[in-house]
């Protein structure tokens, strides 16, 4: 049934390499579960595909641009118009104007709130080296003479 079902195809895309991308394309959409346009007839899912093609059930063109999509490793993006950019630049030095700080990230706002021993707590935790032989902010070493 197959050879007849790709027969019948070459009439609807003349390139056997797109009918064989587009059936391919539309075999993993059935199997995705995209319901079918045909009976399944206990066909598997590429020759459905190409009995859906033959047959003009499907639209090929919106199967290409599936396709297209999903062979594609590099997705455009919409870049915002000039006028957005402008305004933008805008609000920024009206912003910087008024004097509002920028927000500062959550890493910059845990070192602000952090003083005195709390800072030597947070070095302690965040090295993997015993308390005795962390560093210390005062910047001095201890050593065997230092009484405790």
């Amino acid at each position: 049934m197959a050879r007849v079902t790709v027969e019948d195809c070459v009439t609807k895309v003349p390139n056997r390499f797109e009918l064989v991308m587009l059936a391919a394309q539309r075999a993993r959409n059935l199997g995705a579960g995209v319901p079918l346009s045909l009976d399944r007839d206990n066909d598997r899912n590429p020759v459905v595909a190409l009995r859906e093609i033959a047959e003009g059930t499907i639209n090929i063109s919106e199967l290409e641009n599936n396709l297209i999509r999903g062979l594609q490793k590099f997705v455009e993006m919409d870049e915002p118009e000039e006028d957005d950019m402008d305004l933008l630049a805008i609000q920024r030095e009206i912003e910087s104007e008024q004097g509002e700080p920028e927000p500062a990230s959550e890493i910059e706002e845990d070192v602000l709130h952090v003083e005195g021993e709390d800072a030597q707590e947070i070095l302690d935790e965040d090295t993997d080296l015993p308390p005795e032989t962390a560093p210390r902010p005062s910047g001095g070493a201890i050593d065997d003479t230092d009484e405790l």
